[in-house]
């Protein structure tokens, strides 16, 4: 089998140390995503290494510095199956500076308090409900 095309996102929250509250942007596209969330993040491109990737893409969908913490284990070695042909390495994340704007493919962003209740309200992209559960109890286990 083939390797998968590697997209990488961020969890960004409030704070790497004690996180309380997660970023969520929501697509305006393709549309059968369109008006749902997800993390932000895009392709690894050549020459890149994910964390690069990771912070270039933040740097264009929401102009900001960002600082990466720990990764969210997926089940792949390339992260979470997105689809057939794609996966995505996840990490955690907090702005250092900039002010979070949905510069691309989003048409919102917002803090949602990092518990299931408030994550479960939203409609996510289907392949990132399993992220946000792991996410979740890695949330839980920093805190404790």
């Amino acid at each position: 089998m083939s390797a998968l095309k590697q997209i990488v996102g961020a969890a960004i929250v409030d704070s790497l140390r004690s996180p309380t509250r997660l970023l969520v942007a929501r697509r305006t596209k393709p549309e059968q995503y369109a008006g749902m969330w997800e993390f932000p993040g895009g392709k690894v491109e050549p020459g890149e290494s994910c964390q690069e990737a990771l912070l270039r893409e933040l740097d264009e969908e929401l102009g900001v510095e960002a600082r990466l913490g720990a990764e969210v284990p997926g089940p792949l070695e390339q992260g979470w199956a997105l689809n057939g042909t794609a996966a995505m390495r996840v990490w955690m994340a907090e702005v250092i500076s900039g002010e979070p704007a949905p510069l691309q493919d989003h048409d919102e962003l917002r803090w949602v308090e990092l518990d299931a209740v408030a994550l479960e309200a939203l409609a996510w992209i289907p392949a990132d409900r399993p992220i946000v559960e792991a996410l979740l109890e890695a949330a839980a286990a920093t805190a404790r």
